[in-house]
């Protein structure tokens, strides 16, 4: 998308992307911008256009007439150019591994800060990687939340159609309803939603996620990533007692299951 369509930032702050993308911010000023990165596409944009550009920056700031001094000519043994050219790749390479772990910790940390109904945490036994393999997560959040919350809290359906099994467990907040959906007995390839529906017939979605083609909590599936549930977190912004029912509905209008509540 343009910088004209959406709406580019001013001066500073694209200045802001050459620095962060040379490496020369100080750790306040790269914190703040990394921050700031989260949420900007535009800025998103341009250090990934910025990203295999910084041998020749780095060449560029150091040029006469550039506006500041150049820093070879504050050096009193200057170093010939062959290692100049390596100098500035080596230290090339370093700021993009580094920048590189910053941007994605910063994108888990904005995940993990929206929250609410915007984002869905989706885990199983087996979703970190091949599906031969049957190889497990480290860590499940959206499992541990489900078996954390009360059996009073959850509620479950096994649809006699699809022989779809869902069961949504719930919690209580000021904004509205944390849940977690453990399903069963589903086969893809599939795009699905979690949508709560009010006793007015408002209809919210809570979470959305893809099924695989081997799909989830199968039973005597060949590998333990099909064999195992599928657990989705999300949330809405409506109270128990304004709740009906809740659907697991397809992309192309399917309804797989619906519990009622």
């Amino acid at each position: 998308m343009s910088g004209a369509m959406m709406g580019s930032p001013g001066p500073s702050e694209h200045e802001t992307v050459g620095a962060y993308a040379l490496g020369i911010l100080d750790d306040a000023e790269a914190t703040a911008f990394e921050a700031h990165l989260a949420t900007c596409e535009w800025c998103a944009q341009q250090l990934d256009e910025l990203a295999g550009m910084e041998p020749m920056l780095a060449a560029l700031a150091d040029l006469p007439g550039s506006g500041t001094p150049a820093i070879g000519e504050s050096l009193s043994a200057k170093p010939s150019p062959r290692l100049v050219n390596k100098l500035v790749d080596d230290v090339a390479e370093r700021r993009a591994q580094k920048r590189r772990r910053s941007f994605y910790m910063v994108a888990a940390a904005a995940v993990m800060i929206i929250g609410g109904p915007f984002a869905a945490v989706a885990a199983n036994g087996g979703d970190s990687g091949d599906p031969k393999t049957g190889q497990t997560l480290a860590a499940n959040p959206a499992q541990d939340l489900f078996k954390d919350i009360s059996p009073g809290d959850k509620v479950s359906v096994t649809d006699a159609t699809t022989n779809v099994s869902a069961t949504v467990a719930m919690q209580e907040k000021a904004w509205g309803l944390n849940s977690v959906l453990e399903l069963k007995g589903v086969k893809g390839p599939l795009k699905c939603s979690l949508i709560f529906v009010s006793k007015s017939g408002e209809r919210e979605t809570a979470a959305s996620w893809s099924v695989p083609k081997w799909g989830y909590g199968i039973p005597g599936a060949k590998t333990e990533q099909a064999r195992n549930p599928l657990y989705i977190g999300g949330g809405v912004a409506m109270s128990k007692s304004q709740l009906d029912h809740i659907e697991v509905m397809t992309f192309d209008g399917k309804k797989l299951a619906q519990i009622d509540v």
